[in-house]
């Protein structure tokens, strides 16, 4: 299928959303650029599916707009927006074909000659052969493809994709995650896929919102998000981080001095979201590397010193956990490369980092630590 012309952006002003004295959705403006494959990604709850479904016309907005370009399509009815929905239901009609649930919304339309159409859109998601099997027949990422193409057939705007994997098992998720990427690019239509897990939204998307109680806490490439997180939120929603609590004394030539638990650390200036007053100093887990003793650290690295207190061999990588010497636990996920010596539970270690792979965040007065759990999976290993 060719790839169309990009349509206009899709742009949200001061989107609100009450239920009663709850707030789900709170002043949300954002603009999700034509063609683009656009992440909403946060817990449950936190106001992302009825943001969707605003969008989609399911959910009147208490307040602000829906706008396709300069076109206000707030009060629009669902059925006259140019905009179709895929959700993790398939919701698919089980007396029809897979053609006749493809063909449906053509037909609704008033279109006779379908055909060639239908074959093209099984074409795209890879079912060509399937057009006369029903849906009891498939598997469940057979029939999530289907429900893509139902929704496709219609060539919406921009598509709207509800936790569409949430109902597959690991495997077929991971290899639906690059065909609707690998799809959205090749018909060049906006995606915007609402979603609780961070390996989809990093695998899919271009641009990544992360939400927390109903506002955008950030919003960037998924690099960014990841390698620079704008708060203790987002660092440790979009993967894990270890946070020390600190006190930042300003910027020293290219670095932030740091102090903490009596220590001395710096982090490069152009990775600190503050460079005074409290602070959390993070460093993600995958970027600490235990070792035996100090004397082991290289020049320019830091380090912290603590006892190996638990061990989580997972394949990939094996996990420790190392507690400090003002009792915080620090997790540590070390590659099983066959290149680094196994570290026993119960024995002293060192954990170091390249300051260059910290960053600093502001810090509430008063607030603590903040470590992930060993038994917690990094991103790219997440079921």
């Amino acid at each position: 299928m060719a790839r169309e012309t990009p349509a206009d952006d899709l742009r949200l002003v001061g989107l609100t959303k009450r239920f009663g004295t709850s707030t789900a959705v709170d002043d949300l403006t954002r603009t999700v650029g034509a063609g683009s494959f656009f992440a909403l990604l946060g817990p449950s709850g936190c106001g992302k599916t009825t943001t969707l479904r605003m969008v989609a016309g399911l959910e009147e907005p208490t307040s602000g707009q829906v706008l396709l370009g300069d076109r206000d399509i707030t009060r629009l009815r669902p059925y006259k927006r140019p905009i179709n929905t895929v959700f993790q239901s398939y919701a698919l009609f089980p007396h029809l074909t897979v053609f006749e649930n493809v063909a449906f919304g053509l037909r609704r339309r008033g279109i006779r000659s379908v055909d060639g159409e239908v074959r093209r859109m099984l074409s795209l998601v890879q079912l060509d052969g399937y057009g006369s099997r029903r849906p009891a027949q498939l598997s469940g990422g057979q029939q999530q493809r289907v429900a893509l193409a139902r929704a496709l057939v219609n060539r919406p705007r921009v598509l709207l994709l509800d936790e569409p994997l949430g109902a597959l098992d690991l495997k077929l998720r991971r290899q639906m995650q690059i065909e609707l990427k690998r799809i959205q690019t090749e018909v060049g239509i906006t995606f915007v896929h609402v979603t609780h897990d961070q390996e989809e939204a990093l695998t899919m998307a271009d641009t990544v919102a992360v939400m927390h109680d109903g506002r955008i806490e950030q919003q960037g490439t998924p690099a960014d998000l990841y390698e620079l997180p704008a708060t203790a939120f987002v660092a440790n929603f979009l993967g894990q981080s270890n946070l020390l609590a600190g006190d930042a004394t300003g910027v020293s030539g290219d670095d932030v001095a740091v102090t903490a638990h009596g220590s001395r650390f710096s982090v490069p200036a152009g990775r600190a979201r503050s460079d005074h007053g409290p602070v959390h100093l993070g460093v993600r887990p995958e970027k600490l590397i235990l070792v035996g003793s100090a004397d082991q650290v290289p020049a320019g690295h830091q380090h912290v010193t603590g006892v190996v207190t638990d061990a989580s061999y997972l394949g990939v990588s094996t996990q420790y956990l190392l507690r400090t010497g003002w009792g915080a636990e620090l997790s540590v996920f070390a590659a099983n490369s066959g290149t680094s010596t196994p570290v026993a539970v119960g024995g002293e270690a060192v954990a170091y980092w390249d300051p260059r792979h910290a960053f600093l965040l502001p810090r509430a007065p008063g607030g603590t630590d903040r470590t992930s759990s060993v038994r917690d999976e990094p991103v790219g290993t997440s079921s």
